[in-house]
């Protein structure tokens, strides 16, 4: 029997083991069951426990054997594509392999694919740690860990990126959710965006051709709760608004005002939102990913939000997802 908790209508035992795959982890705590895999350090589940039955509020979807795209994966030292991989930093050309031919750039940066490793998990935590080394065009040392934590409020993922190289680099990263308001169809839910600014994105090679635009009065405003019948998405958002406590709030509903909120801290000022199908192997499913990041596609060349690390700086940021509309 499988021990997976993807969104999927039996209630199965979800103890992950290692196997001949990779290693999955398990956690539970505060209503909420979580599996991260080793691999990208990705949240590959988020369940709630509700009294009327398991409550999906984020996973890789509901076919193992076919796996949404970068589930639930951490991508860094950059997110989004880096423009035919050549970017210049300090004055320096760099030339990156570009990992995804089709869009003739180099995707998502090193860690997503790769196997972190442990350094601790207990019931309701666990802390993976990678090592970023030289690599084709990029000459940087990096040190990331990624902590996903169950509490109260749902889990918590937090990072932080050491530069452990004697050089100062750049750096970005995002984390790539695919985010469900239960067994609610995506076209059925409603979805609400603190987002004022959009990128305008090439669909065909996922990059920008122009600089941020307003989102209000247009078909990306989604600052208000908007049907997501029949909507695509493939755009990324900025000028997030914080509410008073400082943090970024998002929601994905179903029609009973039940649903997912997705939570940020203002280090992450970006949000990917795409609709596109997730499918590794290019099915038909829509799914939309939710992607907090701290700078844009092709921010490399851009310059916008590019953060640089000093030998020794520690950078650090987190996220959450929650339940609302339930008597929690």
């Amino acid at each position: 029997m499988s021990d997976s908790i993807h969104p999927q209508r039996d209630d199965q035992p979800i103890d992950a083991r290692p196997g001949d795959g990779p290693t999955h982890y398990v956690i539970r705590g505060f209503g909420y069951r979580a599996e991260v895999s080793e691999v990208g350090a990705a949240v590959r589940a988020l369940v709630y426990d509700d009294p009327s039955g398991p409550y999906p509020l984020a996973g890789s979807g509901p076919d193992p054997e076919h796996a949404l795209r970068y589930a639930g994966a951490v991508l860094a030292p950059w997110p989004g594509g880096v423009r035919d991989g050549h970017f210049f930093f300090d004055g320096i050309e760099h030339q990156l392999t570009v990992t995804d031919p089709d869009r003739g750039a180099a995707v998502h940066g090193f860690v997503w694919n790769r196997k972190w490793n442990l350094v601790s998990h207990t019931a309701a935590r666990v802390e993976q740690v990678i090592e970023i080394g030289l690599q084709t065009g990029w000459p940087y040392r990096l040190l990331l860990t990624a902590t996903h934590e169950l509490g109260e409020y749902g889990l918590v993922a937090s990072y932080t990126a050491t530069n452990i190289g004697d050089y100062h680099a750049p750096f970005g990263l995002g984390v790539h959710p695919y985010l469900y308001a239960g067994y609610t169809p995506l076209d059925d839910c409603t979805l609400r965006l603190a987002a004022g600014t959009r990128v305008p994105i090439d669909r065909q090679r996922g990059l920008p051709t122009a600089y941020s635009q307003p989102v209000v009065g247009t078909d990306f405003d989604f600052t208000e709760p908007r049907p997501m019948d029949g909507v695509r998405l493939a755009v990324p958002f900025s000028a997030l608004d914080e509410d008073a406590d400082e943090v970024i709030r998002h929601r994905l509903c179903g029609p009973d005002g039940r649903g997912v909120e997705l939570r940020t801290v203002p280090e992450f000022g970006w949000l990917y939102a795409t609709t596109e199908t997730g499918r590794a192997d290019g099915g038909p499913e829509r799914s939309l990913a939710l992607i907090p990041a701290t700078c844009p596609p092709d921010a490399f060349n851009l310059g916008i939000d590019v953060l640089v690390l000093q030998p020794g700086e520690v950078w650090d940021a987190s996220w959450g997802l929650g339940v609302v509309g339930f008597s929690v």
